[in-house]
């Protein structure tokens, strides 16, 4: 067995145990496609693989609108209110250390392995809700940043 397919495992173990099916699902479906010598697929998914989730990701948040259960009416009170003042900065804020993110992770590939490990103990202690390690890569980013100022 090869250096990766022992950490697949282990995450798979990890996902199991903190009870987060989409780290345990993303475990199996890299080892079949491994086992099975789909692994072709890999560079694909390395490269797609981010677009393809954010598609779904959005597809889910936007079916509330395409079936009119979220209003026009409603989304403009809802932009034009405080809380929706709020939800615009939170939001271009979060997409910008998304974007850190993303870069740390093209720069430091193994850094993935902490953020699920960070993200298992959010989990398990804080009642957190994994959504990605996208995020967890920016505020990582964040983090680093913060400590260059100080060394």
């Amino acid at each position: 067995m090869h250096s990766g397919e022992i950490t697949m495992v282990i995450l798979l173990l990890i996902g199991l145990a903190a009870r987060s099916n989409l780290i345990a699902n993303c475990a199996c479906i890299l080892l079949i496609l491994q086992f099975s010598k789909l692994d072709q697929l890999f560079p694909y998914l390395e490269t797609h693989g981010l677009d393809l989730g954010l598609l779904f990701l959005l597809l889910s948040i936007l079916v509330p609108i395409a079936t009119d259960r979220i209003t026009t009416r409603e989304l403009l009170y809802n932009v034009s209110s405080l809380p929706g003042i709020l939800a615009i900065i939170g939001g271009a804020l979060a997409t910008h250390l998304n974007s850190e993110g993303l870069k740390l992770m093209q720069i430091d590939p193994g850094i993935i392995f902490g953020l699920i490990i960070g993200s298992v103990i959010g989990i398990l202690f804080f009642n957190g809700q994994p959504v990605g390690p996208l995020m967890a890569a920016g505020v990582a980013a964040l983090f680093l940043e913060v400590l260059s100022w100080f060394g």
